[in-house]
C-alpha cells in the first residue's frame, strides 16, 4: 500500500512528540521518586547521625538495651535532643517530615527493639558502635514507605494526572502537527502539480510563492525556471521560423532562375548565372554562420585555450581588413596598447570574433564614416572598444542586437548581406572565454561594442 508523504511526515513528527512526552513523564517520575524522596531520606540519615551518640550513651549507662524493649516513652526521651536555647529556631526538614516517628532501634542481629514497627534490616540504618563493637542499629523507615494511605493516593493521583497531561499534550501536538504539515505539504503538492504541467509543455504556468520561506523561495525559483523555459521555447520557435525563412528566400530565387532557363524563358547568360551564384553564396554564408553558431554554442568544449597575445591578434585582423575599409571609403583607426596583452584563449575563435565585428562595422557604416578600435589592459580585464559612425541604432533596440536573426529594420538590414547571426556568434565566443560583451550607441553616431576579457595573471 502506498503511503503519501503527508502521512509519513505526520507520523514521523507525531512519533517524535510522543517520544519527547514519554521521556518527560519518565524523567518527572524519576525526579519525584529518586530526587525528592532521596532528598528527604538524606535528611533522615542526618537525623540518625544526630541520634547515634545519645543512643550509644544509653547503651553505656545501662550496659545493654534492657528496659528499652517496646518502651516508647523511654525511647523518645533517649533520642530527643536537648531543649534549644533559642526559642525561635525552626524545625528542620527531617523533623517536618516526621523523621522521629519513622525511626526505630534494631539489635545487632537486626531484630526490632523499639520505635516504628516497620523498621527492619531493609530500612535506612546506621550502626550503634560502643567500644569498637556494633551493638545495634538506629533505623528509619524510608519516606515513600511510610506514606499514609491518603498521602499515597495523593501521590498516585498526581502521577496519574501527569500521564493524563502527557496524553493530552500528545493530542494537542498531533493536532497542530497535522495542521502544519497539511499546510506545508499542500504547497509541496501544488509545486508537484505545477512541475507535471511544466513537463507537459505548459510553460506559461506560474504558482503563487506564498510566505517568504524555503518553500516560497522554491516557488520563486520554479517561476523563474518556467519563465526561462517559456522564453527558450519562444526563441526556439522563432529560430526555426527564421531559419526556414532565410533558407527559403535564396532557394526560391535559385529555383525561379533555373526553371526560367529550363523553360527557355531566360537564356543561360552570365547575368542570370551571376544571380544564381550570388544566391548560392548567400545560402552558403548562412549555412556557414549556422555551423559557426552551433560550434560556439558548445563553448569551451570545442576550444583550444592557450596563452595568446590579444594585441597581436587584433593588429593582424585590422591589417587584413585595412584595404577593404579604404575601398569602402571608411577611415579605420586602431589604438592598441603596446606590449603583450596576454590572455587564455583560442586564437582562431578570437580572430573570428574581431573579424565579425569589423565586418559588421564595414557593412553597416555609411561611406565617409569612421571606425575606431581601442584595446588596453586595465586592473582586472583587457578592454576592447569598437566604435563606428552612422547610421545608429535606437537605444531600445540595442539590447536585442545579440539575439539570433535580429536585424534593425532601417539601414542595417538584410540588403546589406548579413544573416543576423554574426553578433550572436560573437557573444558565444566572448562568453566561452569567460568575458562579457555589450553594445551601446557610439559617440561617432553608430554602434559601440565593448568587450572585456580576463587577462593572464
Amino acid at each position: 500500500m502506498k503511503i503519501s508523504i503527508i502521512i509519513k511526515l505526520f507520523l514521523a513528527v507525531l512519533a517524535v512528540c510522543n517520544a519527547v512526552m514519554l521521556m518527560q513523564a519518565i524523567a518527572m517520575r524519576i525526579s519525584v521518586q529518586k530526587g525528592f524522596f532521596g532528598y528527604l531520606n538524606d535528611q533522615g540519615r542526618q537525623s540518625i547521625e544526630e541520634v547515634l551518640p545519645r543512643v550509644a550513651a544509653f547503651y553505656r549507662r545501662h550496659g545493654g538495651w534492657d528496659g528499652l524493649h517496646d518502651n516508647i516513652r523511654l525511647w523518645i526521651e533517649t533520642v530527643r535532643p536537648p531543649p534549644p536555647k533559642d526559642t525561635n529556631i525552626r524545625l528542620s526538614t527531617a523533623d517536618q517530615t516526621g523523621a522521629g516517628i519513622r525511626m526505630g532501634l534494631l539489635d545487632e542481629h537486626y531484630a526490632r527493639i523499639v520505635g516504628n514497627p516497620m523498621v527492619d534490616a531493609r530500612s535506612i540504618r546506621q550502626p550503634v558502635v560502643v567500644d569498637g563493637k556494633t551493638v545495634g542499629w538506629v533505623a528509619m523507615v524510608p519516606f515513600e514507605q511510610a506514606l499514609a494511605p491518603g498521602e499515597a493516593r495523593f501521590l498516585s493521583e498526581q502521577l496519574r494526572m501527569l500521564w493524563i497531561i502527557a496524553a493530552a499534550s500528545v493530542v494537542v501536538v498531533a493536532l497542530f502537527t497535522y495542521l502544519i504539515t497539511r499546510t506545508g505539504l499542500r504547497r509541496v503538492h501544488n509545486l508537484a502539480q505545477a512541475a507535471h504541467a511544466l513537463a507537459a509543455g505548459d510553460y506559461a504556468l506560474r504558482i503563487e510563492a506564498g510566505p517568504r520561506d524555503e518553500l516560497g523561495a522554491l516557488a520563486q525559483d520554479f517561476n523563474h525556471m518556467a519563465q526561462a523555459l517559456e522564453h527558450n521555447e519562444r526563441a526556439r520557435r522563432t529560430f526555426m521560423a527564421n531559419i526556414s525563412h532565410e533558407l527559403r528566400t535564396p532557394l526560391a530565387v535559385i529555383r525561379a532562375e533555373v526553371e526560367a532557363i529550363q523553360d527557355g524563358i531566360n537564356p543561360p547568360t552570365a547575368e542570370s548565372l551571376g544571380v544564381i551564384h550570388q544566391e548560392v553564396g548567400q545560402l552558403g554564408k548562412l549555412i556557414g554562420d549556422l555551423h559557426d553558431l552551433s560550434l560556439t554554442d558548445i563553448g569551451g568544449q570545442a576550444y583550444q585555450r592557450v596563452p595568446i597575445d590579444l594585441g597581436m591578434v587584433l593588429n593582424t585582423t585590422v591589417a587584413s581588413m585595412q584595404r577593404r575599409f579604404e575601398g569602402a571609403g571608411l577611415r579605420l583607426h586602431a589604438a592598441i596598447q603596446e606590449g603583450p596583452l596576454l590572455a587564455l584563449g583560442d586564437e582562431s575563435r578570437l580572430q573570428q570574433l574581431f573579424t565579425n565585428l569589423l565586418e559588421n562595422s564595414l557593412r553597416y557604416t555609411d561611406a565617409g564614416g569612421e571606425v575606431r578600435i581601442r584595446c588596453a589592459r586595465r586592473a582586472t580585464a583587457i578592454q576592447i572598444h569598437i566604435e563606428d559612425g552612422p547610421p545608429g541604432v535606437a537605444q531600445e533596440k540595442v539590447e536585442h542586437l545579440f539575439e539570433r536573426f535580429y536585424r534593425v529594420e532601417e539601414s542595417r538590414n538584410r540588403a546589406s548581406g548579413g544573416s543576423g547571426l554574426g553578433l550572436a556568434i560573437c557573444r558565444n565566443i566572448v562568453q566561452a572565454h569567460d568575458g562579457s560583451i555589450r553594445a551601446a550607441p557610439s559617440p561617432l553616431g553608430g554602434l559601440h561594442i565593448f568587450i572585456e576579457l580576463p587577462p593572464l595573471p
